[in-house]
């Protein structure tokens, strides 16, 4: 065989790998599929004999410096305080752009998924509450369950393809970006301490810096970069979890230019984040947060009332709050549900609400990071049990139901759906 054909055979085989990665990155449940990968890839490596590796790997000391000003932390916590920041950004763009132009600008369609969220959120906190009372310092857990993993829930979601109506993955979508509004309340208002008043005041004259130029409709996306990164310092100085800076920057951004209409600034970041967000920044926090040492658990850690605090409110508080609130709501005339929607795809959905996941091993590490109750268990182990077995139970629910409409009688219609929120099957 001659070099020639040697390489054109090489070329083949490099085209055809570029047109299958480019087809699987093209897909819905690409980012959700992502997420899995990277998690049992670190599970893998950590009960493997390089395990130690990981270790290093997540602990490896990264410092940037000035002269004598310097920000030293382990690769880890980088990931966690700043490549979350890009992902909270991201979150803040698409929450912008969606209450300006988008989903959450009509009040009425947001009645119903808002209700979800907010049942969704209380009723697993409840859960983990009650469940650990007594202990004063695990009942810092409390909002681990409360979360839900929008990449992870319609990654699984869409695997199922044409089998659910498109409405529903609307409604997750507008129930997981209120769900998010949540988280970063939660985080903004219950997990933020030791505030240095120095840096507070430089985080303020970014935030004045941030309205000045959105209120003179500055659109030059570095200049607010910029300021952005010097505002994610600050915070992180200051003792307000860094992160929120990423929301922050976000809510000032302006949605569009007013010298040309067609130009949205907060469009335009959002698209060019996705990419990174979804296949970069959430694979890799899953990578260094999921590598759980099962050698290392106990039975006691297993369960631990935080373990299983944990583990009973994604599983059957998420469920319960999601659905609950909705029926309610469905029950009383105050929401309706789509016309091709009907209980039982609201149940599948909140099952599939319960895969709390990155947000919920993020709001994990800054609940008991400076504890040190997490030497007896494992919150982690909580985390995934409970997001494994509410994206089984989900899947499985809404593969049954498919995307056949019912009517209130509860028979396969024939023809378009005609089951409203006045009709409840």
């Amino acid at each position: 065989m001659s070099k020639a054909h040697e390489t054109d055979k090489i070329d083949e085989v490099f085209e055809e790998v570029q047109v299958v990665v480019s087809d699987f990155l093209n897909r819905e449940a690409a980012p959700g599929i992502l997420l899995m990968i990277a998690t049992v890839l670190a599970l893998i490596i950590a009960n493997s004999p390089i395990d130690h590796l990981y270790d290093q790997l997540i602990s490896l000391p990264v410092q940037i410096s000035a002269g004598t000003w310097a920000i030293d932390k382990p690769l880890l916590l980088w990931i966690n305080d700043g490549f979350m920041a890009v992902f909270f950004f991201h979150v803040g763009l698409e929450l912008k752009r969606e209450i300006c132009e988008g989903e959450l600008s009509n009040p009425k369609d947001i009645v119903l998924p808002a209700t979800g969220a907010i049942g969704g959120m209380l009723l697993p906190a409840l859960i983990y509450v009650g469940i650990n009372w007594d202990n004063p310092v695990a009942i810092a857990g409390w909002a681990i369950p409360a979360a839900t993993d929008i990449a992870f829930a319609l990654g699984i979601l869409a695997l199922l393809g044409s089998r659910v109506p498109t409405s529903l993955k609307i409604f997750l979508v507008t129930l997981a970006i209120i769900d998010d509004i949540g988280a970063i309340v939660i985080i903004a208002i219950f997990y933020t301490n030791h505030i240095t008043m120095g840096a507070l005041m430089v985080a303020a004259a970014c935030l004045l810096l941030l309205w000045q130029m959105n209120r003179r409709n500055v659109v030059d996306i570095p200049a607010y970069m910029m300021v952005g990164i010097i505002l994610w310092v600050a915070m992180l100085k200051s003792g307000v979890h860094a992160t929120l800076a990423g929301v922050i920057l976000a809510a000032f951004i302006p949605m569009r230019d007013s010298k040309d209409e067609t130009y949205s600034p907060v469009t335009r970041l959002e698209r060019s984040l996705n990419s990174t967000v979804s296949f970069a920044i959430l694979p890799l926090f899953a990578f260094a947060n999921a590598g759980i040492s099962f050698g290392n658990i106990s039975p006691e850690g297993i369960f631990h009332p935080v373990t299983f605090g944990i583990f009973l409110g994604l599983v059957l508080g998420k469920q319960v709050g999601v659905f609950g609130f909705c029926f309610l709501m469905i029950k009383l005339k105050l929401a309706t549900l789509p016309d091709d929607l009907n209980l039982k795809h609201i149940y599948g959905c909140a099952l599939l609400c319960g895969v709390g996941f990155t947000m919920s091993l993020f709001i994990g590490g800054l609940a008991f990071e400076e504890t040190g109750i997490n030497q007896i268990f494992d919150e982690r182990v909580g985390i995934l049990a409970g997001s494994v077995v509410s994206a089984t139970l989900g899947y499985i629910v809404l593969y049954m139901v498919g995307n056949k409409p019912v009517n209130n009688k509860g028979k396969v219609a024939s023809n378009a759906s005609k089951f409203t929120g006045n009709t409840v099957d």
